[in-house]
């Protein structure tokens, strides 16, 4: 049983916030990717000075998110549980 004074940690899990936005940036930089590897003609590519911008743009978003991932599984939020209060007792 546990006192109350002592309290546990647990982690965020899905709530955490980088794991959100890793998601994100993860479906926007695979979305670019696929753009700019598979439906980026010449014609584009000429207006951004020769350079595949949404390709390059996308394999950054992928960094990103790996790096995020890495830093929510390396170092993940904990928690504090406190044990719940009784109810006052009726006299």
């Amino acid at each position: 049983m546990a006192t109350p004074s002592t309290t546990r940690a647990r982690k965020a899990g899905a709530f955490d916030i980088r794991l959100i936005i890793s998601l994100l940036t993860g479906v926007y930089g695979l979305v670019l990717t696929i753009m700019g590897a598979a439906f980026t003609d010449e014609a584009e590519r000429a207006k951004s000075g020769g350079l595949n911008i949404n390709l390059w743009a996308g394999i950054g978003l992928l960094i990103f998110t790996a790096l995020f991932v890495l830093w929510a599984v390396l170092r993940p939020i904990r928690v504090p549980e406190t044990p719940a209060e009784e109810p006052p007792a009726a006299e």
